[in-house]
């Protein structure tokens, strides 16, 4: 019996994403879970446009999009009223070919996702447990197990997308610091009295409510804070809030599907890479519910190691550049938290500045500053993950015009030319808007680099594209080379530090190990 080189313990969102991109990649992998099947919750639901450009990648993002609801509107309420209306929309349109927030609950977003795996080849073994795992130089030896049976094998990397509490992390050693927030939250899906497709949020000292359409059958997602309840109190049920979140947001609850209460946490791994082993998603990193950004982070970590992984695979890299994806991914994932953390905070705070920010910032600065179209295009940023840069990262270098090695390469769409279409064979690739410089191609040509050629015009100058600038841009769409004037020498120079090799992929599967 074969296993293949690596092993995904997890099947959750960010779980099905690598392995789905290994698969595209041409590398096999065993994805197991504990569980007997996909989730039956909701849970995260707001997928952003970084992710929906990955689908893309991928060939389904319009499929995915037609399960789920686009947010059009932010109601913002204080005190049972409602305070501002926010469009939302098309919110980032010029920016990314998916303009807006989807609300998609994670249980079908799983299954769609399983659904495509499959349809790779590749089948979630459920009901399977990880129970031991060590690592020496060359391999990851790991014991499973399956209806209290033992199996034994050897992989060559394993990468823990099991949750907050992973035994690949708490096996690896890594620690998992941070802190717990003081409230107990509560989350529940219910049918709501009308018809809703907006986001709805009361802020209020220590009383933080949310709901947002999660099904096209009309459920709705309800979050908030558990009012504080005496020592002894039986379990909480829905009616405990059932006063307050109608009150609070002007609604009236018809029928509740699920109720349920947590703890919110800030924590961030001290690693995302122990030799052989990576750690991505919840495993890796944990923060507030503020701005719908776990899951879509979850799958940006897997999106980033599946190219570097496959690369090291296929005998296309150095080790080295494995080492990039918990330099990349650590650094946001830091800033992430803090960032959340620091909103969050902030929205329930008591005192003055709590009440500043509630009653007067919120309702006067957000729909003044909302009707600046560069205000409006640096929220779509922030919140869409599209704004994410490797700048510091040893695979990025150069400038050209507004864009640095490192930053997502911009969308740019002119009716006749749409240079994220490129993407979707998920190589490297050099991109060049204007007249392209014979010495590059040259170069491009021996490196077995892919060029892409696009006219430069208005709509390239405003996605921030330099003219006759050349641009290496990463199988994940990310930029490692910005060429200002398209200088020679630079492509063979990364190519040599990091002994990668451009050409697209070998698709023969990276070769099984034995049990």
């Amino acid at each position: 019996m074969n296993t293949p080189p690596v092993l995904i313990v997890g099947a959750g969102p960010t779980g099905l994403m690598l392995a789905l991109r290994l698969a595209r990649h041409g590398v096999d992998c065993r994805i197991i879970d504990k569980n007997s099947g996909p989730g039956q919750a909701s849970r995260a639901m707001a997928v952003h446009a970084r992710t929906l450009e990955f689908y893309q990648q991928l060939g389904f993002a319009d499929e995915l999009i037609g399960l789920g609801i686009k947010i059009n509107a932010m109601h913002i309420h204080e005190g049972g009223e409602e305070l501002v209306k926010l469009a939302l929309g098309e919110i980032g349109e010029g920016l990314s070919p998916y303009p807006f927030v989807l609300s998609l609950p994670q249980d079908e977003h799983e299954r769609f996702l399983i659904s495509k795996l499959a349809a790779d080849g590749v089948h979630v073994e459920w009901n399977v447990a990880l129970d031991l795992w060590t690592q020496d130089d060359s391999e990851v030896q790991a014991i499973l197990l399956k209806d209290d049976e033992r199996q034994y094998c050897t992989f060559d990397y394993i990468c823990g997308c099991d949750g907050a509490r992973s035994k690949v992390r708490e096996i690896a050693g890594v620690d998992f610091s941070g802190g717990t927030y003081d409230h107990l939250y509560y989350v529940a899906d219910a049918q709501v009295a009308g018809n809703n497709t907006d986001l709805h949020a009361h802020l209020g000292a220590n009383s933080f409510a949310l709901m947002l359409p999660v099904r096209t059958s009309g459920m709705q997602r309800l979050i908030g804070i558990l009012p504080d309840r005496p020592d002894g109190a039986p379990a909480p049920v829905f009616d405990d809030v059932r006063g307050d979140v109608e009150t609070l947001l002007g609604i009236q609850v018809e029928h509740v599907n699920w109720f349920s209460t947590y703890k919110a946490h800030h924590r961030v791994a001290a690693q995302f890479r122990a030799r052989r082993c990576f750690i991505l998603g919840d495993a890796a990193h944990l923060h507030s519910p503020v701005g719908g950004q776990g899951m879509n982070t979850g799958l940006g970590d897997a999106v980033n190691l599946a190219w570097k992984l496959a690369q090291k695979l296929h005998g296309q890299s150095s080790d080295a550049l494995l080492d990039t994806y918990e330099s990349e991914r650590i650094v946001f994932a830091r800033k992430l938290v803090a960032t959340t953390d620091r909103a969050f905070q902030a929205i329930v705070a008591q005192g003055m500045a709590g009440q500043f920010l509630r009653r007067w910032l919120v309702p006067h600065a957000l729909p003044f500053l909302s009707g600046f179209g560069r205000a409006r295009r640096l929220l779509f940023q922030t919140v869409s993950q599209i704004q994410i840069s490797y700048e510091d990262s040893a695979l990025s270098a150069g400038h050209a015009q507004y864009l640095r090695g490192g930053d997502r390469l911009p969308w740019f769409s002119d009716g006749t030319q749409d240079n994220f279409t490129a993407l979707r064979s998920m190589d490297w690739q050099l991109h060049i808007y204007g007249e392209p410089a014979p010495e590059l191609l040259n170069e491009a040509g021996v490196l077995k680099l892919p060029v892409h050629c696009y006219t430069y015009n208005v709509a390239a100058k405003l996605a921030g594209l330099g003219r006759d600038a050349a641009y290496l841009v990463r199988p994940d769409g990310h930029i490692a080379l910005a060429l200002h004037q398209q200088e020679s020498g630079a492509l063979r120079a990364l190519a040599l530090r990091l002994g990668l090799h451009f050409g697209p992929q070998e698709m023969d599967k990276a070769a099984p190990r034995p049990v």
